[in-house]
């Protein structure tokens, strides 16, 4: 995941501007959307999705299991059926968190050295 953008705050985000945070393709993203059912973007009158925060949120679960954690398509599939979404949200928060703390104590490691 590209931690140095940002996505801005807006309602809808568009495959491009998704495909660039997460620093995949956009064709991995449709290809999950086929694979995941919580994936839901919306099409606009052209077919172009539309992804909500909620889908993001979704895409962050599923980037985290499948990409950084190694797990196979369907094994993440397996865990979000069997795991609450909002189980594996929260452990994914916890990690980003201890993650947080990880860089700043090995920042001021650094500054002490």
């Amino acid at each position: 995941m590209n931690n140095k953008t940002n996505l801005p705050d807006k309602v809808y985000y568009s495959i491009g501007e998704i495909a660039e945070y997460f620093n995949v393709n956009a064709s991995l993203l449709r290809f999950w959307e086929k694979e995941f059912d919580i994936l839901k973007p919306v099409k606009n009158k052209k077919g172009n999705r539309l992804f909500t925060k909620k889908d993001v949120e979704n895409l962050k679960i599923i980037y985290h299991l499948v990409k950084e954690k190694g797990y196979t398509l369907s094994g993440a599939k397996e865990l979000l059926k069997t795991e609450k979404i909002e189980e594996t949200q929260k452990k994914y928060e916890i990690i980003q968190s201890l993650e947080r703390v990880k860089g700043f104590l090995l920042e001021l490691k650094r500054e002490l050295s």
